[in-house]
């Protein structure tokens, strides 16, 4: 089986089209190496797989007949991601909170005592006592 199709089967990808691209970028690594789309892949392949920056990493156990249902994926892969993965990816979501797109229009009061209140924080220095 491609291994696009693979990742798609597996629900790693909403669409077997995402699937190809990521495979186009270099995104996807099996047993090591960046592979093209039209790789075949085979049971107990080590596939590496980079989405929304978490480096994903699974073995395969079986080829599914076709895309399955998200209770029967275990059945065809075995997830051996590490959890400081997910640890970076939460980080990574209190990072974006507070961030305004460009184009929101102008900083909200409370955006501008924010600002204020870092900047003031950042040029007082620290007194020394002897």
């Amino acid at each position: 089986m491609r291994i696009d199709k693979y990742l798609w089967c597996v629900r790693y990808y909403k669409t077997r089209n995402i699937a190809t691209t990521a495979c186009k970028k270099g995104h996807i690594k099996v047993n090591g190496a960046v592979v093209k789309p039209s790789r075949d892949v085979y049971p107990r392949d080590k596939i590496e797989v980079r989405k929304d920056q978490v480096n994903y990493s699974l073995k395969v156990n079986d080829l599914p007949p076709n895309r399955v249902g998200a209770k029967l994926v275990d059945l065809y892969r075995v997830d051996t991601t590490p959890k400081e993965a997910f640890a970076a990816q939460e980080l990574l979501k209190y990072a974006k909170d507070y961030y305004r797109k460009k184009g929101t229009g102008r900083p909200t009061k409370k955006d501008r005592r924010d600002i204020d209140d870092y900047q003031d924080d950042q040029n007082v220095e620290p007194t020394e006592d002897n």
